[in-house]
């Protein structure tokens, strides 16, 4: 990859013109974790505490959604809270993206809350949560200040009654900040939200063609601005719905850190979404994308 791109990434980030997105191999960066790091841990560490069918055992959301039929709901939130409650300290990306002077979207499609420890020191900024309808009836996200306080969500405009409204309204107080954090997914903290079941995602894949999961801040935000993916794959359908949504509408340039050799599905994904791939390690990306961004601060 030329060096020319890392300084065009770098610039654009220092602009807040490049919205990162991390996935869940952004936790570790190369090292150890407390956590899991991937679909596949995860659902190992949830099958260790309980018996699941042998065809679900290496299926997350398959899993999941046994132990919310046989287990309880409450029971697979706490299985997934303990799996990411002892989570470790942020990370030279995370430290590097919360220092940026311009961030006004940071989407992180993972279950730990490294970002939200990253941002301790930030000024002006926000949760967006997607939630478990099981759990939030009516609601696509919940509102979080830094915190942890949940912001009440304003009524809704006139709906029918036992119907969805078609978006979910934004509270006043964040569309003031700064930074809003973005968790499609949820996140361990501050409230345990977890899409992680089949009947989960189904909720939200009914209407994520009209965008109604996505906050409205999101598709603000994201107009006419590029993403950097950042430790994601694409090789599940549920990866690439989702970010092919959130990045709906957005601009005509994409990146993807990708080192492994992409799947077929993952390379017509990228060829379709026009990101263009870059093919190093994340270390060895975040390290150069680490100067590149001094250099630029030096300059600004």
């Amino acid at each position: 990859m030329p060096a020319r791109a890392v300084d065009d990434i770098a610039a654009g980030l220092m602009r807040g013109r490049i919205i990162p997105y991390l996935g869940e191999a952004s936790v570790a960066l190369g090292e150890t974790s407390s956590v899991p790091t991937t679909p596949a841990e995860l659902v190992a560490r949830l099958t260790a505490k309980t018996t699941v069918p042998h065809k679900a055992r290496n299926n997350l959301t398959a899993a999941a959604q046994y132990i919310e039929n046989f287990k309880h709901r409450k029971t697979l939130t706490t299985m997934m809270a303990e799996a990411f409650r002892s989570s470790p300290q942020p990370n030279e990306l995370h430290r590097m993206l919360a220092a940026l002077p311009e961030l006004p979207l940071l989407v992180h499609a993972w279950y730990d809350d490294l970002p939200q420890k990253a941002f301790a020191g930030r000024q002006n900024w926000g949760m967006a949560q997607g939630v478990s309808q099981s759990e939030h009836h009516g609601h696509w996200v919940n509102y979080y200040r830094p915190d942890g306080s949940e912001i009440a969500e304003p009524a809704p405009g006139i709906v029918a009654e036992g119907e969805m409204p078609l978006y979910a309204p934004v509270p006043d107080e964040a569309r003031d900040w700064a930074t809003l954090l973005y968790q499609p997914i949820g996140s361990v903290s501050p409230a345990a939200n977890f899409l992680v079941s089949d009947s989960d995602f189904v909720e939200v894949f009914t209407e994520i063609d009209i965008q109604t999961p996505i906050p409205l801040t999101v598709q603000e935000l994201r107009k006419d601005r590029n993403f950097l993916f950042l430790g994601c794959r694409f090789d599940t359908q549920l990866d690439r719905v989702f970010a092919r949504q959130i990045m709906k509408r957005s601009s005509a340039q994409h990146w993807a850190v990708l080192p492994d050799t992409p799947t077929r599905n993952e390379q017509r994904f990228l060829d379709e979404q026009a990101i263009t791939r870059i093919d190093w390690p994340l270390d060895k990306f975040v390290a150069e994308l680490a100067d590149a961004l001094q250099g630029q601060a030096l300059t600004a």
